[in-house]
C-alpha cells in the first residue's frame, strides 16, 4: 500500500514531510525518532491508520489505543519536566535569595532583597507586597513598607523600565535600594497606617496566620465571614495572601501580597514558594534588627562612658576646687579678725580727727583700702562657701522676682527699666536658693555695669526640655569673645569689667549642681545670660 505518511520509510528528503522544521534535519535519516516525535502527530499518520482499517490490518484496531496511551503519558511527561524546570529555576532563586540574606545585616538591604523578590518578574512575580513587623512595645502588628505600583500606569512603567534594564534579581534588589526605597516608604503610608493590628486581637488574620505558621490565601474578601471586611477595602483586592514570618518561634511579622493590577489567580504553588521564601526573609529581618538593635546600645554605651568619664573628670576636679577652698577660707578666716580690727580704729581715728588734720588723707587711705580688702575677702569666703551647697525644691518665679526688687534701687539708679517675662507653668527646681538668688544678682549688676542710662533688662523664665532656662538679656555693648572668658576666670581682669570673681563664682556654683551658664553676645548690640537648671531628680 502506498501510504501517505513517510513512517514506513527509513530515510526521507526535507519535502517528504512538512512537519521537519530546521534544525531537525536528523530526524530524515532517523526513522524511530521522526515517528516519535512527528509521525504520532501527523494528520497524514491517521489517515494512513484509517486506511489499515479499511484494509482489514490484524493491527489496526490496537494501534489507536496504544498511540492514544503513548500520547496521553507523552503529555505527562512534558508537564512533569515543565514542573521540574519550574522548580530548579524556583531552587536557583531562593538559594540566590539565600545567599544574599544570608551575609546581609543591614536591615534596609534586607527590605529591598525581601520585597523586590518578592514582587519582580525574575522572583515570585506579585504586583503588590506589604511588610507588617511586630512592635512587642507597643503590642501590636504595624505596617512598615509597602511595595508595589499604585495604579496600571505606574505599574506599565515600571515593568518597561525592568525589561530595558536586564537586571539580575540582586541588581535589582540593589537599585530599589538606592533609588526608590525611601520613596517607597511613604507611597503607602496611608495604607500602613491603617493596618495596625493589636497583638492581643487573636481573631484578626494577621494574628491566626502567626500563631497557625501556615499562610493564608483570603479569596473573595468582601464576603468573607470569617475576615473582617474593612480589612479587603484598605487593600483595594479581593484575593490576597497572608504570608507570616516566623523565626525560631518569633514572631517577626507578616506579608501581604496581592495581584491588583494584573488580578492573575495566587496559586498553591505561589503559596508553597513564598512559603519556603518566608523562613529566610524572616530569619535575616530578625538578624538585621538585632543588629541594628546592638549598634543602638553600643551608641547608648559610649555616650555613658563619655558622660561617666566627664563626671569623674568634674569629681576630680570638685575635689581639688574643695581642698583650695579649705584653705581659701581658712586664710580668709585668719586675716579677716585683723583686717576688721585695723579698718575699727582706722575708721574711728578718722571720725576724731579734723579736717585740717595733716594725717588725715593717710587715715583715708587706710579705711579706702581696708574696705577693698573686706569686699575681696568677702568674695573669697562666698567662693568657699559656695563649695558645700544646701538644696531644696523652689519655686524659680519667685526666687527671681525677690532678687529683682532687691536690686530696683540699683537699677533705678543706673537707669535702667526691667522687664519681666516668667513662664506660669515652670516646675520646682532644687537648687540652693541662696546661692541661685546669688548668681542672678551677680548676673544682673554685671549686666548694669556694661548698660548705658535709659536701657533695658528683660529677665524671662521658661521651660527647656528636662529643664528650666533663666535669661537675663541686656540691650549694652556686645562682650567680645576674650571679654565673655574673662567673666568666667576668677581674678581674670578686663578693661571694661574690672577683675573679680563674680560670674566665674556663679558659672563654678551652677556647674557644680549640674546646670550651666552660657553667655551669648548679639553683633548688633546686647548680650544675654543664660542659666539652664536641670528639673530631673537624677540629673541633680
Amino acid at each position: 500500500m502506498d501510504w501517505e505518511c513517510c513512517w514506513s520509510r527509513d530515510h526521507i528528503e526535507a519535502d517528504h514531510c512538512p512537519y521537519v522544521g530546521e534544525g531537525e534535519e536528523d530526524l530524515l535519516s532517523s526513522q524511530r525518532r521522526r515517528i516519535v516525535e512527528k509521525c504520532v502527530e501527523c494528520p497524514r499518520f491517521k489517515n494512513d491508520l484509517a486506511r489499515m482499517k479499511g484494509a482489514g490490518y490484524p493491527l489496526s484496531d490496537v494501534l489507536p489505543y496504544i498511540l492514544t496511551e503513548f500520547q496521553e503519558q507523552k503529555a505527562q511527561m512534558g508537564a512533569m519536566l515543565s514542573f521540574l524546570n519550574s522548580r530548579t529555576r524556583e531552587i536557583k532563586f531562593l538559594r540566590e535569595v539565600g545567599l544574599v540574606l544570608q551575609n546581609s545585616i543591614d536591615l534596609d538591604e534586607v527590605l529591598s532583597i525581601a520585597m523586590t523578590a518578592i514582587t519582580a518578574g525574575k522572583g515570585f512575580g506579585m504586583n503588590r507586597a506589604f511588610l507588617l513587623m511586630t512592635d512587642k512595645e507597643r503590642r501590636n502588628i504595624r505596617g512598615y513598607l509597602g511595595v508595589g505600583p499604585r495604579d496600571y500606569e505606574e505599574a506599565w512603567r515600571t515593568w518597561e523600565d525592568i525589561s530595558r534594564s536586564n537586571f539580575t534579581l540582586r541588581q535589582l534588589a540593589r537599585d530599589f535600594q538606592k533609588t526608590k526605597l525611601t520613596s517607597e516608604k511613604v507611597k503607602f503610608h496611608d495604607i500602613l497606617q491603617q493596618l495596625t493590628v493589636p497583638l492581643a486581637d487573636q481573631g484578626h488574620i494577621f494574628n491566626r496566620a502567626l500563631r497557625g505558621k501556615k499562610p493564608i490565601l483570603v479569596e473573595n474578601a468582601l464576603n468573607n465571614p470569617d475576615l473582617d471586611r474593612g480589612l479587603a477595602r484598605i487593600l483595594g483586592v479581593d484575593t490576597f495572601l497572608v504570608m507570616p514570618l516566623i523565626s525560631r518561634n518569633r514572631r517577626i511579622g507578616v506579608i501581604i501580597a496581592d495581584n491588583c493590577i494584573t488580578h492573575k489567580p495566587i496559586t498553591l504553588q505561589d503559596m508553597q514558594s513564598l512559603e519556603t521564601f518566608a523562613f529566610p526573609v524572616a530569619f535575616a529581618l530578625e538578624r538585621a534588627s538585632l543588629y541594628e538593635r546592638l549598634q543602638e546600645e553600643v551608641a547608648k554605651q559610649k555616650a555613658a562612658n563619655l558622660k561617666l568619664r566627664e563626671q569623674q573628670e568634674l569629681i576630680v576636679k570638685m575635689e581639688k576646687m574643695a581642698l583650695v577652698g579649705k584653705i581659701t577660707s581658712s586664710i580668709a578666716h585668719s586675716i579677716r579678725n585683723p583686717l576688721m580690727v585695723i579698718g575699727g580704729f582706722a575708721r574711728t581715728l578718722l571720725k576724731g580727727s579734723s579736717a585740717d588734720d595733716e594725717k588725715r588723707s593717710y587715715l583715708e587711705s587706710i579705711v579706702r583700702e581696708t574696705r577693698q580688702l573686706e569686699e575681696v575677702l568677702s568674695e573669697v569666703l562666698d567662693y568657699s562657701e559656695s563649695l558645700f551647697p544646701v538644696t531644696d525644691y523652689w519655686d524659680l518665679n519667685e526666687l527671681v522676682v525677690k532678687a529683682m526688687g532687691e536690686l530696683e534701687g540699683v537699677m533705678n539708679g543706673a537707669g535702667v527699666a526691667c522687664r519681666m517675662e516668667l513662664a506660669p507653668d515652670l516646675p520646682v527646681v532644687r537648687i540652693d536658693y541662696k546661692q541661685i538668688s546669688y548668681c542672678l544678682k551677680t548676673i544682673t549688676t554685671t549686666a548694669l555695669s556694661a548698660m548705658e542710662l535709659g536701657g533695658e533688662l528683660h529677665v524671662e523664665s521658661l521651660k527647656d526640655g528636662d529643664a528650666v532656662l533663666l535669661r537675663v538679656t541686656d540691650d549694652g555693648k556686645p562682650l567680645s569673645e576674650t571679654a565673655q572668658v574673662a567673666l568666667t576666670t576668677p581674678f581674670f581682669q578686663t578693661q571694661e569689667l574690672g577683675e573679680g570673681v563674680g560670674l566665674s563664682l556663679c558659672k563654678s556654683i551652677l556647674e557644680r549642681q549640674g546646670n550651666t551658664l552660657t553667655i551669648t553676645s548679639r553683633p548688633g548690640g546686647g548680650n544675654t545670660y543664660s542659666i539652664r537648671l536641670l528639673t530631673k531628680k537624677e540629673n541633680i
